[in-house]
C-alpha cells in the first residue's frame, strides 16, 4: 500500500497545472482566469521569475538568444528517466556550448510534490550534475499557466526572434525507462539543431509525457 501511495504521488508529480496538481481548479489563487496558451509561431510571452539565488531573471533579457524552457519536478518519475540517464544533462551542457539559454522552472506550489526553497533545487541539481542556465522559482504558477504547461518534463524552444518554435515532450518515448533514450528521437536536440541552421522545425508540436 505504502508503496502505491509513493507511486501514486510521483505521477501526480509530474502532471502539474501551473504550481498546482491537475485537476485543481482552473484559476490561480486570485481567481485570476488561465490565458491562452501561446501557440507555435507566434511571439513567446515574456515573464519574469526569481531564480533559485533570489535574482530576478525574465526571458527578454535573452533576445536573440535561443531559448529552452523546461519545466521540471525531482519527484516525477518521467523528469528522474531523463536525468538519471544523464540525459537531460547531456543536452543542457550541448545547448551550452551552442550558445542556447536553458532555463529550467518548477511551478509547483508549496506543499505539493516537488517543491522546494532555492536552497533545495540547488542542491536537487547538484546531486544530478545538472548544467542549466538557471533555474527559476513559479510557486505561484503564473508563468505555468501562461504557457500552458501541465506535465513534467514539458519542453519548448524558442527562436532568435523570440518566436515559438517547439512544444511538448523531449523525446518520441514517452516511458520512464532510462534506458529508452539511447534509441529515442530527442526533439528538442532537432528543434535546437534547425534553429542554428535556420531551417523551420520539421516537428514543431508534440505532446507532452509525464
Amino acid at each position: 500500500m505504502k508503496a502505491m501511495m509513493r507511486t501514486a504521488l510521483s505521477l501526480a508529480a509530474c502532471l502539474m497545472v501551473a504550481g498546482s496538481i491537475a485537476g485543481a481548479p482552473a484559476r490561480s489563487a486570485t481567481h485570476e482566469p488561465i490565458p491562452e496558451k501561446p501557440p507555435v509561431g507566434k511571439p513567446a510571452p515574456d515573464f519574469k521569475l526569481t531564480d533559485w539565488k533570489g535574482k530576478e531573471v525574465s526571458l527578454s533579457q535573452f533576445r536573440k538568444k535561443i531559448v529552452v524552457l523546461e519545466w521540471f519536478s525531482d519527484e516525477c518519475p518521467f523528469v528522474k528517466k531523463h536525468y538519471n540517464s544523464g540525459n537531460m544533462q547531456s543536452l543542457q551542457k550541448e545547448a551550452a556550448t551552442k550558445g542556447v539559454v536553458w532555463l529550467t522552472i518548477c511551478s509547483s506550489a508549496q506543499g505539493k510534490p516537488g517543491f522546494h526553497t532555492g536552497e533545495g533545487q540547488q542542491q536537487v541539481m547538484r546531486n544530478w550534475n545538472a548544467s542549466p542556465s538557471d533555474f527559476l522559482i513559479d510557486a505561484e504558477g503564473k508563468v505555468g499557466r501562461m504557457y500552458g504547461s501541465k506535465n513534467t518534463p514539458t519542453m519548448y524552444v524558442i527562436g532568435k526572434d523570440g518566436v515559438l518554435i517547439y512544444e511538448g515532450a523531449i523525446d518520441d518515448t514517452p516511458d520512464a525507462d532510462p534506458g529508452s533514450v539511447k534509441t529515442a528521437k530527442n526533439y528538442v536536440r532537432a528543434a535546437i539543431l534547425e534553429a542554428l541552421s535556420n531551417k523551420a522545425v520539421t516537428t514543431s508540436v508534440t505532446k507532452a509525457y509525464g
